[in-house]
């Protein structure tokens, strides 16, 4: 799927070199490369896994823009090699779009990202592009999407209409790699019940009242996280087919600002995969300022997390708690940390989290990532991750 990325990027370079010949000059490059070593202290379940991983990541943001900035070009590619996962290893173009702007509308075509969301565990409501599993667990990570977005901004709010060709597949790690579960997701044998290059719909409209930012979303088209169905072997063996069902999805995001108070809340009802069911996370966000005079900003988050399949559903989080809070220095090495906790109400499973970053000079940054998961029951999907528990530390150089 990577392929028609690529295509797209090179379509798009011969107009920006003709571009940079009439308007001159205005265009602007960064990027960044890093070293990432994982350590797993625990040991691993099978033979083929180790307890270090090492790999070289970089990525380049190529931007032009102009007729004062109301045409634009932006072409993003992606590279990662991993010392140990093959499926790890991979290339995407984030990004390689065209963007038009007018006083009425604003039109992207091309590969793009686009986020939707508030809340700090999940993000229940953002569909649009798909997870890059392997670049980390927590599901923030990616992939570019080929889509047309068509931006309207009225006084009644901003509307938002996509149409996305073809959908991507959910990257899982190999055999090889950590974290991962005991069976192997299979990628090469997934199921499209729409075929790979269904065209998929989606829309938004988000708006501002008052003290409240609201958004109100749509997608109808192949579901972004595949249900994994066993082939073969008992528990823990086998292999995990994907399987992409055809999906309808309606998306409520909403955050209310009071003073130091971020209230947050994102809710969607879901048909397709199974019986219709309802999913949601709400919670708050808590600001200390000038902690002890210093200047740093101390955040205290709690959400709760529910999905209306109980013990149906796939993911661990259908009756849990989050907890956590965010520290944001505001020195000159812009020091930041967000640390959290999972658990689930009825197992006592947790899965904890630790990410921090920090400046080391002009163009240097240290970057740490923790991992663990303990506590849970035989019958807990997290379970079976309990030896994954990692240390990333990431070295980068951005320029």
């Amino acid at each position: 799927m990577w392929r028609p990325c690529v295509v797209a990027a090179c379509a798009l370079l011969p107009g920006l070199a003709s571009a940079q010949e009439r308007e001159g000059p205005r265009t602007r490059l960064k990027g960044y490369a890093a070293v990432e070593p994982r350590l797993f202290p625990q040991s691993a379940r099978f033979a083929e896994q180790d307890w270090l991983h090492g790999s070289l990541v970089g990525e380049l943001e190529l931007r032009h823009e102009w007729d004062g900035g109301a045409k634009g070009l932006v072409v993003t590619p992606f590279l990662r090699l991993d010392q140990n996962d093959r499926e790890r290893t991979h290339f995407d173009v984030r990004e390689a779009a065209f963007r038009l702007v007018s006083d009425d509308y604003e039109l992207l075509a091309g590969v793009s990202k686009v986020f939707w969301g508030v809340t700090e565990s999940q993000h229940l409501v953002d569909i649009v592009n798909q997870t890059d599993l392997v670049e980390n667990p927590d599901g923030e990570d990616k992939l570019g999407q080929l889509m047309v977005n068509l931006t309207l901004a009225r006084p009644w709010g901003t509307l938002n209409l996509f149409v996305l060709p073809g959908s991507r597949e959910r990257t899982f790690p190999g055999r090889e790699g950590r974290p991962r579960t005991p069976a192997v997701v299979d990628t090469d044998s997934a199921v499209f019940e729409g075929g790979r290059w269904h065209t998929d719909l989606a829309a938004r409209w988000s708006h501002t009242i008052g003290i409240v930012d609201l958004g109100l979303s749509h997608f109808y088209g192949t579901s972004r996280d595949p249900r994994l169905v066993r082939d073969g072997g008992g528990p823990g063996e086998g292999r995990l087919i994907p399987h992409y069902d055809l999906i309808h999805q309606t998306g409520l995001d909403a955050q209310v600002t009071v003073g130091q108070w971020l209230w947050k809340l994102e809710g969607i009802r879901r048909s397709g995969q199974g019986p219709r069911y309802l999913a949601a996370t709400a919670g708050f966000e808590y600001t200390f300022a000038n902690v002890f005079g210093s200047g740093t900003g101390l955040g205290l988050l709690a959400e709760y997390l529910y999905d209306g399949r109980g013990s149906r559903a796939p993911t661990p989080w259908q009756d849990d708690v989050f907890a956590g809070l965010r520290l944001t220095a505001n020195d000159a090495q812009s020091t930041e940390l967000l640390a959290g906790v999972i658990v689930d109400r009825g197992s006592g499973a947790r899965a904890w989290s630790l990410e921090a970053s920090r400046r080391l000079s002009e163009h240097g940054k240290l970057g740490i990532e923790a991992r663990l998961f303990n506590g849970s029951r035989r019958e807990d999907p997290l379970f079976e991750l309990r030896r994954e528990g990692y240390l990333g530390i990431e070295f980068s150089y951005h320029f």
